[in-house]
C-alpha cells in the first residue's frame, strides 16, 4: 500500500523541501488567467503552487479527434511534451524537406492554454527517417547532417520551447554508451556537439539529457552523472537531466530517487521527471492500482524533495492512448486516468502530494 507523503516529509526531507530557492521562478507565473477558477485544483495548478510544472505527453491524433482528450489536456496540465511530432522521422521525412505542421499545432495549443512546451527530441538513435538510416554517409557527412538537423529544428521553435531533450537514451544499462549510428560514426564527442549546436540555435531554451532506468542510483545513472559533470567542467551548455520514470508494478519503485536526484542538484543542474508511467500486468485490479499509485508517488516525491526539480511529466494521461500495450506484452493500464477518463488512485496520489507540497511551499 502507498505510504502517506506526510510520513516521509520530515527531518532532512522536510529541510530539503523548505530549502531557499526551492520554489522555481515560474511558480508564480499567471498564465491563462481567464481559466484560473476552474483550474484551481488541477494537477497543473497545484503544481505551480508547489513550484513544479505538471505536464503530459500529447498524442496529436487524439488531440484533434477526441474532444474529452483535448479538454483534459488543455485544463489539467501546465506543460506539454510532443510525444512523437518533434522526432526526426516526422519533421524531416525526406532530406531537406521539413514538415512542422503537427508540431506547430501543439505549440499553438500550448500557447492558447497558458502551457509551457518540452521539446522531444533533437537527437535519438530511434525513429530516424529512412533516408538517414539507409544512406551511405561518411562520418563528416553525418556530422553535417546532424548539425543541420539540430540547428534547423531548434531555430524553428526558437523562443517557443521551454526545455529540449537534446540527447535521448545515450546509455546502455551497464553505463557504457549506446552503440548507435552516432557513436559509431562520430565518437562520444557527438553529445557535447549536440548541446553546443542546440544552444547556439536557441540560447534561451533549457537543454536536457534524457534517459530511462536512471531513477535510482545504479551503473547507468552514475555513468550519466559522470558524463554531465565532465561536460559542465568543459563549459558545455547542459542545463538539466531528464529522468524518464517508466516503471512497472512488478518491480520495486526506486526509493533512492531523491538521493539520486540530489547528486545532479549538487552539480547545479536542473532535473525533471519527463515520461512517468507505471504499467500493470493485465488484467488490472484495485490492488495493482494501489501499487501503481505508489510508483507515481515515489517519482513525484523525489522531484518535490529536489530543489532544482522543475517539472513532472506523465507520458500520456489516459489508458485509451497508451503506448504500453503495444510495447510490453500483457501489460497496460499505465496512466493516471482510465480509458473513460476516470481518475485512478495514481491521480489521487499525485494530487495529495501536490496539495501537501503546495501548502508548505506556497507560504513564501
Amino acid at each position: 500500500m502507498r505510504k502517506p507523503i506526510k510520513a516521509v516529509l520530515v527531518g532532512a526531507a522536510a529541510t530539503a523541501l523548505l530549502a531557499p530557492g526551492s520554489i522555481n521562478a515560474f511558480a508564480h507565473e499567471d498564465h491563462g488567467r481567464g481559466h484560473q477558477d476552474q483550474r484551481a485544483t488541477t494537477l497543473g495548478a497545484l503544481g505551480k503552487r508547489a513550484g513544479v510544472r505538471i505536464g503530459t505527453a500529447v498524442d496529436m491524433a487524439a488531440l484533434a479527434d477526441d474532444p474529452p482528450y483535448r479538454a483534459k489536456a488543455a485544463t489539467e496540465f501546465s506543460s506539454v511534451t510532443a510525444e512523437n511530432v518533434m522526432k526526426w522521422e516526422v519533421v524531416e521525412p525526406s532530406r531537406g524537406k521539413y514538415d512542422w505542421k503537427a508540431a506547430d499545432e501543439l505549440v499553438d495549443f500550448a500557447r492558447a492554454n497558458g502551457q509551457l512546451v518540452r521539446g522531444h527530441t533533437l537527437l535519438w538513435h530511434n525513429q530516424l527517417p529512412a533516408w538517414l538510416t539507409s544512406g551511405d554517409f561518411t562520418p563528416g557527412e553525418l556530422r553535417d547532417i546532424l548539425r543541420k538537423h539540430i540547428t534547423d529544428e531548434a531555430r524553428h521553435f526558437k523562443g517557443r520551447i521551454w526545455q529540449w531533450d537534446v540527447v535521448n537514451e545515450a546509455f546502455n544499462e551497464d553505463g557504457t554508451l549506446r552503440d548507435s549510428i552516432w557513436l559509431r560514426a562520430l565518437g562520444p564527442g557527438y553529445i557535447a556537439d549536440a548541446f553546443r549546436w542546440a544552444h547556439k540555435a536557441d540560447p534561451k531554451a533549457k537543454l536536457y539529457i534524457n534517459d530511462y532506468n536512471i531513477e535510482g542510483v545504479n551503473a547507468k545513472s552514475t555513468a550519466l552523472y559522470d558524463l554531465v559533470a565532465d561536460l559542465r567542467e568543459q563549459g558545455v551548455p547542459v542545463h538539466g537531466v531528464g529522468i524518464q520514470g517508466h516503471l512497472s508494478v512488478q518491480y520495486n519503485a526506486p526509493h533512492d530517487i531523491a538521493e539520486n536526484m540530489k547528486r545532479f542538484d549538487d552539480l547545479g543542474l536542473e532535473t525533471a521527471i519527463t515520461e512517468a508511467d507505471v504499467r500493470i500486468p493485465m488484467p488490472s485490479d484495485s490492488t495493482k492500482q494501489e501499487a501503481q499509485a505508489e510508483g507515481y508517488d515515489v517519482l513525484l516525491r523525489g522531484c518535490l524533495l529536489t530543489p532544482r526539480c522543475t517539472d513532472f511529466t506523465v507520458w500520456g494521461f489516459t489508458d485509451k492512448y497508451s503506448w504500453v500495450p503495444d510495447t510490453f506484452e500483457g501489460e497496460g493500464a499505465a496512466n493516471i486516468f482510465d480509458e473513460e477518463y476516470r481518475a485512478k488512485p495514481a491521480y489521487s496520489a499525485l494530487r495529495e502530494d501536490l496539495m501537501l507540497a503546495a501548502g508548505v511551499k506556497g507560504r513564501r
